[in-house]
């Protein structure tokens, strides 16, 4: 996201034709070195003899090939793609802490890089303990040891923190002062951009594959559009920030992306992935939601004379999906400048050189961490209720006089309704 048709992530601000950036010192922005092409050789020999523009496209287009049929090969593979989230999170912490490293040059700075990634950890075992509290009941319940640091796992989770905290403090260093704490911040806000996004795509994830899948397709799908229209036929840039980005493309993107009626007939992409105790395994078995049931909708009158048609027949998700494609084609790309943004202050035109003609991991998902935080919103607003299982996990870990008094209370509830058996009143 956010790369120029000709392959250039320079950002376009006014005068900069005349290398006049105003606001902009070298004290301001250190260099950076630049990064190197680590393209296959195999592939600059095919490609030799083409101008630069076309080979990057060719490069661009065969690396992206490639991710995608990556990507095919995870879903088919099923819920490990739990890897795949920790380790992208992983690279992208690391690209943006070694932008750090190199631009405020902290070589010399006592345990920075031990403690950003000591950080990291801390905050990982934050979040994922909370996750497994919420989805691995069953689990918890039937180890010892991991009732004990779920009952307590906030409190260890701050223990762990507050022994990073001491550690920078002890290590603050006079004539490093101001650099130590450009760096503590540099820290945060990476994890809180990174970390904390990713959890949320884990969370998503939980709620159905289908949840992680067509976000992700479709901002990939918008980028491809973006960069498509933008290459061959762009004129209309949307932001300074990243002019090859056009009003074409979005529109392109937005019309390719609602694909959600193929994965919505399937039971693997729509059920939320749980835990199987008794299988010891993750399971995406359920019975279907109302959500991925076929429904009959009216046509608006004016659609009707239009199309001559009264009703039709979706699947709800189908509409909830043309409200993230909106999302993901108007307001997605913002992260992607964001992030064009942030090179250009530092004057690099990658975060990393992971992937030739592409830049680093975090290059590819500026957009995704934006949609994923909108997916996951969108879901706890519009979409989940009270889930029965959470509800049951929370009453197996209660003391019995506790589940007792919530038994009867719920049988009284219930008897007041006229919801119980005959033969369950007269027990009572």
């Amino acid at each position: 996201s956010g790369r120029s048709a000709d392959g250039d992530d320079r950002l376009a601000f006014p005068g900069e034709g005349e290398g006049e950036m105003e606001g902009d010192s070298k004290a301001d922005t250190p260099d950076v070195p630049p990064s190197t092409d680590n393209t296959p050789q195999c592939l600059n020999k095919a490609l030799e003899g083409l101008s630069s523009r076309w080979k990057n496209w060719w490069i661009r287009g065969i690396l992206s090939l490639t991710m995608i049929i990556g990507f095919f090969l995870i879903i088919y593979l099923g819920p490990i793609m739990l890897i795949l989230v920790m380790g992208v999170q992983i690279k992208c912490f690391h690209e943006i802490i070694t932008i750090g490293y190199r631009v405020y040059h902290s070589y010399d700075l006592p345990w920075f890089r031990t403690l950003s990634w000591y950080f990291l950890i801390c905050v990982n075992y934050f979040f994922y303990g909370e996750t497994v509290a919420d989805y691995f009941g069953a689990l918890v319940q039937r180890e010892e040891p991991l009732q004990f640091l779920v009952r307590y796992h906030r409190f260890i989770s701050f223990a762990l923190y507050l022994a990073g905290f001491c550690m920078f403090v002890l290590s603050l260093v006079k004539k490093h002062y101001r650099l130590q704490f450009y760096m503590f911040a540099w820290t945060h806000v990476t994890l809180l951009i990174v970390v904390t996004q990713s959890h949320l795509v884990i969370q998503n994830l939980f709620e159905g594959m289908i949840w992680f899948i067509v976000p992700i397709s479709i901002v990939i799908c918008n980028d491809i559009m973006a960069y498509l229209f933008g290459f061959f036929f762009g004129r209309t840039p949307l932001i300074k920030l990243s002019p090859k980005k056009t009003w074409e493309g979005f529109i392109g993107g937005f019309f390719a992306t609602v694909f959600a009626y193929l994965l919505s007939q399937y039971q693997y992409f729509v059920c939320p992935v749980e835990y199987n105790s008794e299988t010891n395994r993750f399971a995406v078995e359920c019975e279907p939601s109302n959500l991925f049931m076929i429904q009959e909708y009216t046509l608006p009158a004016v659609v009707q004379n239009a199309v001559r048609w009264k009703t039709v027949n979706l699947y709800p998700f189908q509409i909830h999906s043309i409200a993230l494609s909106t999302f993901a084609s108007l307001i997605g790309p913002f992260g992607g400048f964001f992030a064009s943004g942030f090179k250009r202050a530092f004057k690099i035109k990658d975060f990393a050189d992971t992937i030739p003609g592409h830049g680093g991991i975090m290059d590819r998902f500026d957009c995704q961490y934006l949609m994923a935080t909108f997916v996951h919103v969108y879901i706890t607003s519009f979409i989940r209720g009270p889930n029965p299982s959470k509800v049951l996990q929370q009453l197996l870990v209660l003391q019995p006089e506790q589940q007792l008094s919530i038994f009867n209370t719920l049988r009284n509830h219930l008897g007041e309704k006229g919801m119980l058996p005959p033969a369950v009143e007269e027990a009572q």
